[in-house]
Parts: structure tokens; C-alpha cells; sequence
């Protein structure tokens, strides 16, 4: 039987590695989203043809109502949010608007269509590492089972998120498995963010000389692939517990000047690494990196690309 799957941020980088992923396994895909995809990237015409396109905005509850009447899924992945760390904070109501009462919107869809029994979908809640905020070197790798500290308005709204999520696992048994996704980069990610941002800044410089502008030097993170995140993804939509919470982590952790002594090895170049307080976060969380043994456990999932296959890919977006 061919699973029914529903992408919510249908046209966002993850979104499109998952549609691929998912369309690789047989399955049936509706994406729903708001605003253009890139046609080029990720997906080929013919990949995109098979996907039944909606239009949803996560802040109207009567588009989300319309699409889960549409798509009837079997699972749901839900990736609709605010994530880059300052647009939530440059927006705060409407990052809570998006990450946590957009969940809370999808959820009480999805439990209407439990109740009447015409689909009872698995729902993958994504969620974010920086829920955890600071915690001791010797508790890295971090588990599930420790506390959470957000620190900033993008956390505390993902953290919000899975408390509703699993909430209406509890309560209303809509079946909820929630993600507290570490750091994941490739083809498609926006500069914006800090691996793809690194690249863009390094190809821009001369062949000779120049630097290469960082924030924080000692900054730790913990990065994995976006096709193993995607693979993470439905993993657990097919072999997760429901109620429960899992690290998507490598378990490796990198530091920035780390991550640009990289770059400029795989480019070739000789340029110095320059910190600059303009690219500072005035909160920041000093080393994340997460276990993720309870994923493993569960679904047999492994990761299967490398930190140095991410640099290669993004560097070859970026110059060809």
C-alpha cells in the first residue's frame, strides 16, 4: 500500500531533500507551502510533476484544514516555520504565530480526521537543538532526557512547539514524534545560515590573500547532511515512538574556525580567518552537540555523508 505522505514548508530546503527521499521510496506526496521553490536544485522536473502542489499557510487555519482534507495522510512532516534565529526575533508574535500555534493548527486537523476516522497519520514535529541552550562540556553529547534552557525567542518557540505536540499525543492520542534537529547543510541552503554563509564569503574572495570573516571562532556545532536528515525523517515516521522526542545529530561537534579552515582547504586558497563582533549573536549557545543513540536505537538509521561531503556539495552549487 502506497504511503500518503503531507510536507508542510513544502518549498523550503529540508522540504525539498524529504519530497526526494520520500518520492525514492514509492511514496505519494502533497507539499504544501507559501511562496516560489527553486524549480533547479533538489528536485528534477519529472520529481517535481508527481508532487501534488497546495498552497497552505500555517497561520490560516482554514488552509490548513483544506489540505489535510485533501492530502487524507498517512504521515505528516511537518517542516512550516520561522527558522533562521533573528527573523524570529525581528518578528517575535509572528515566530510564535508560525512555530508553535502553526503546530497547534495542524494538529487539530489532524486530530478532526482522527476522530471521524479518515486518516490517522504519524506526525513528525520538527523541532531544534538550540531548545536545549547552554548546558556543561561533559554533558555533550547531549540526550533527550536532559533538561531544556532555551535562549533564544527561536528556541523558547520551537520548545512551545513540541509542548503542544506531545501534549496532544497525551491527551487526544494523535500520533506525535517530535525532533530536536542539530545543525544540517547542502545543495539549496540559504546563506543566510553559517556553513552555506562560509562558502559564499570564501568564493567571493581573490585567489590570493583576502580574509575570511567569521563570528565566533570557538563557537561548537554539530552538522550533518542534509540527506541524512531527510533519511532521519522518515526513519522515524516509519519506526518512531510515538510520545517521544529524538536527536537528529552526528555527534561530532566542529568549531567555526574549524568549519572555514575547511572551506578554504577543499577551494584551494590561501586566506586569513578574521573574526568580526557584527557577526556575533548576543545570545548564543557556546557548544551544541547532540547523542544520537536513542534515533539510532529506534529506527537502525546511520548517518552516511560526511562534514567534508557538505562542503564539497555547497562549494560546487556555489561555482558552478
Amino acid at each position: 500500500m502506497t504511503t500518503r505522505a503531507l510536507v508542510t514548508g513544502g518549498n523550503g530546503f529540508v522540504a525539498q531533500w524529504a519530497i526526494k527521499a520520500m518520492l525514492e521510496r514509492g511514496w505519494s506526496v502533497t507539499a504544501a507551502g507559501v511562496g516560489p521553490a527553486d524549480k533547479s536544485i533538489v528536485l528534477t522536473d519529472d520529481e517535481r510533476s508527481r508532487v501534488a502542489w497546495k498552497r497552505m499557510d500555517i497561520t490560516s487555519q482554514s488552509e490548513v484544514e483544506a489540505v489535510v482534507e485533501f492530502a487524507r495522510p498517512d504521515a505528516v512532516l511537518h517542516l512550516a516555520g520561522i527558522s533562521h534565529v533573528l527573523d524570529a526575533l525581528s518578528k517575535p508574535g509572528y515566530a510564535y504565530e508560525v512555530n508553535t500555534v502553526g503546530a497547534v493548527r495542524l494538529l487539530a486537523e489532524v486530530r478532526k480526521h482522527r476522530t471521524a476516522g479518515t486518516a490517522d497519520p504519524v506526525v513528525l514535529v520538527v523541532g531544534s537543538a538550540e531548545q536545549y541552550g547552554r548546558h556543561e562540556l561533559n554533558e555533550m553529547p547531549l540526550h533527550e532526557g536532559l533538561e531544556q534552557r532555551p535562549l533564544t525567542l527561536y528556541a523558547a518557540s520551537k520548545m512551545a512547539q513540541e509542548i503542544a505536540a506531545l501534549q496532544a499525543y497525551r491527551s487526544e492520542g494523535v500520533k506525535v514524534i517530535c525532533t530536536r534537529s542539530f545543525n544540517h547543510s547542502g545543495i539549496g541552503h540559504s546563506p543566510h545560515f553559517l556553513l552555506p554563509g562560509l562558502v559564499a564569503r570564501a568564493c567571493a574572495l581573490p585567489k590570493t590573500g583576502g580574509s575570511l570573516v567569521i563570528g565566533n571562532a570557538d563557537t561548537v556545532r554539530d552538522f550533518l547532511h542534509v540527506s541524512d536528515v531527510a533519511d532521519a525523517y522518515l526513519s522515524l515516521l516509519e519506526k518512531g515512538v510515538v510520545g517521544e522526542a529524538y536527536n537528529v545529530s552526528s555527534g561530532e561537534g566542529v568549531t567555526v574556525r574549524q568549519l572555514a579552515t575547511s572551506v578554504l582547504q577543499h577551494l584551494g586558497m590561501d586566506a586569513e580567518i578574521t573574526t568580526d563582533p557584527a557577526l556575533m549573536r548576543r545570545v548564543d549557545v557556546p557548544v551544541l552537540v547532540g547523542s544520537n543513540s536513542k534515533l539510532r536505537h529506534a529506527t537502525g538509521w546511520a548517518p552516511r555523508r560526511t562534514r567534508d561531503d557538505i562542503i564539497d556539495d555547497l562549494i560546487h552549487a556555489a561555482t558552478r
